[in-house]
């Protein structure tokens, strides 16, 4: 029986693609003012089958559900820790979170 083994997206032999350290680090992100006017990076993550819990209105995401990540532009300990603390939350509870209506 033949092997089903998919071919590699990259020729045998052909060096690795350099890596992008901005889309490591969260390049897809884009920069906004969050609660208390501080800077956050948000970033609209893929879907998954995990089910998150909002900061916000402390309910549940549910699995493939649209929905923002958002984490501190610079945090106390630096950008790795700030990453590190990301929370998810629904996209209208980021967006009306902390702000006021006028």
């Amino acid at each position: 029986m033949p092997s089903k083994r998919r071919s590699s997206k990259r020729p045998y032999g052909q060096p690795h693609p350099e890596l992008d350290m901005n889309r490591a680090r969260g390049g897809g992100a884009r920069q906004e003012s969050g609660p208390g006017g501080e800077d956050y990076l948000v970033a609209t993550p893929r879907l998954t089958d995990k089910t998150f819990v909002c900061p916000s209105c402390g309910r549940d995401i549910p699995p493939q559900t649209a929905h923002v990540v958002a984490w501190a532009a610079d945090g106390l300990f630096g950008a790795e820790a700030a990453a590190a603390d990301r929370r998810h939350w629904h996209t209208y509870c980021w967006e009306t979170f902390g702000r006021t209506r006028g």
